[in-house]
């Protein structure tokens, strides 16, 4: 059975895409812990992380890593911040995170839901700066 973020990739579900290449998504965390919060999702199905390919996890910290730099322009946060931590969905996911302090970290933070418009807003920034970076991969355009 498919995972909640393979039927988002296959647009089973809705999701707000920021990136698309053809390894890997970037979509807007419906339960944000910051404002710009992004999920890097591998399109593979990996559980854990451990068990993906040393390509593949860095591919994917390549790509959190151009997010993040987008975050930051766009946000301008004092850290963008990164998890892995894999117990929410059984699919490997990086969570990238533009923060203003530590305590943005913890899940206990989680907005329990986001205003369509903001998540958009957000989206459209995060797209903005990686557009100025001259990436390809952007989505949602």
């Amino acid at each position: 059975m498919a995972t909640v973020f393979t039927r988002i990739i296959d647009g089973e579900l809705p999701g707000t895409f920021v990136w698309r290449d053809e390894r890997c998504v970037a979509f807007m965390s419906i339960n944000p812990l910051a404002r710009g919060h992004v999920l890097v999702v591998p399109i593979e199905e990996v559980d854990h992380w451990i068990d993906a390919s040393p390509e593949l996890v860095a591919h994917l910290f390549s790509v959190a890593h151009v997010i993040g730099q987008a975050q930051h322009a766009a946000f301008d946060g004092a850290r963008v911040g990164l998890i892995v931590a894999g117990y929410e969905v059984p699919h490997t996911h990086v969570h990238v995170i533009p923060t203003r302090s530590m305590a943005q970290l913890s899940f206990d933070n989680a907005a329990s839901s986001v205003d369509p418009a903001e998540l958009a807003a957000a989206a459209d920034a995060v797209r903005a700066e990686l557009t100025a970076m001259g990436r390809d991969e952007v989505a949602g355009r």
